[in-house]
């Protein structure tokens, strides 16, 4: 029998294994990638008997590999908060599958473990700019604020780290960053402790820097929306800069557009007060999925840009 760990290169992915196997550990094969690497169940081959943990991943996007790793005989454990669509029954799946727009995957795990490491899942909650949620869970583990302040700097600098194109575009590899945080229970002891953090902070404020001199182009009265250059530094931030404008721009949907050949690579974020489900929104295009706060397009075609310009000014006609 062998054990895969299947997991979203990003903050909440990361914290969602970490609790996992802090509860329960043992020796795993690691499937991961950059954030918007979400078909990662296909990279396993199973036999009858290995069991899959999955974490942080479409199930939707998944369900092909998912289906076929259950009629091989293989365990799975499925723990997510994206767009999931029908969820199979199977005797071999458990699915902990919550979509709501308050929740990330590491929340999901935490509420699976009744609290045990609820910092990471406070970790995950701030990379995952569910701010409001992360104070919240930190309020109950009694921290002071400049020990949230930390973790709050962790969930974005592992975040950060998960953005770009493909893995050359990362500062490190996410299975790297897991394998450093795996003898830690305490976050706070990760952060002291960590050279990597520095790298990231220091590179994650540099493209930031860059990110904020862009040009803001308002798309009717609802909407921003940001052209990012085609570079490593456009992808590496994209993600931060869409939850940074979303702070700045709260009553307005976000958008950000990486410019990647003959198209872009889109961020979206809803509103701080609701509105429009930005997953329905991302997908009405091909490669588009995600959640309700948060979604993104992996490949916008130039030809497809105005019909997002005419959604974001009008989100009513997507049906979110």
């Amino acid at each position: 029998m062998r054990f895969y760990d299947i997991f979203n290169g990003d903050a909440d992915g990361l914290c969602a294994l970490h609790q996992l196997r802090l509860a329960d550990p043992h020796e795993a094969t690691l499937i991961t990638g950059v954030k918007r690497d979400i078909a990662l169940l296909g990279r396993v081959t199973p036999s009858p008997g290995d069991e899959l943990t999955v974490l942080d991943i479409s199930l939707d996007a998944n369900r092909a590999a998912l289906l076929g790793a259950l009629r091989i005989g293989a365990r799975v454990r499925y723990f997510d908060h994206h767009f999931a669509g029908d969820i199979p029954h199977h005797p071999l799946l458990e699915a902990y599958i919550d979509p709501s727009a308050t929740v990330c995957t590491s929340l999901i795990v935490d509420r699976h473990l009744q609290g045990r490491y609820r910092a990471w899942a406070v970790v995950a909650a701030f990379g995952d700019n569910l701010r409001a949620q992360a104070y919240s869970a930190a309020g109950e583990l009694g921290l002071d604020h400049p020990e949230v302040e930390t973790l709050r700097g962790l969930g974005e600098c592992l975040n950060y780290n998960a953005y770009g194109a493909t893995l050359d575009d990362l500062h490190f590899h996410p299975a790297q960053l897991y394998r450093r945080m795996q003898p830690y229970s305490d976050p706070l002891a990760f952060c002291a402790q960590a050279p990597e953090l520095d790298v990231l902070r220091n590179a994650s404020a540099g493209d930031l820097r860059k990110a904020l001199a862009l040009p803001i182009e308002q798309v009717g009265t609802d909407a921003v929306a940001v052209f990012m250059p085609e570079a490593a530094w456009s992808r590496r931030i994209a993600g931060t800069f869409a939850n940074e404008l979303a702070r700045r721009h709260s009553d307005r949907t976000v958008a950000t557009l990486v410019r990647s050949g003959a198209g872009y690579q889109v961020s979206l974020r809803a509103p701080e007060r609701g509105g429009a489900a930005m997953h329905l929104l991302a997908q009405q295009f091909e490669s588009g999925n995600g959640r309700a706060r948060s979604a993104g397009i992996q490949f916008l075609p130039d030809a497809d840009v105005a019909r997002l310009m005419a959604l974001l000014r009008h989100p009513s006609a997507t049906g979110a």
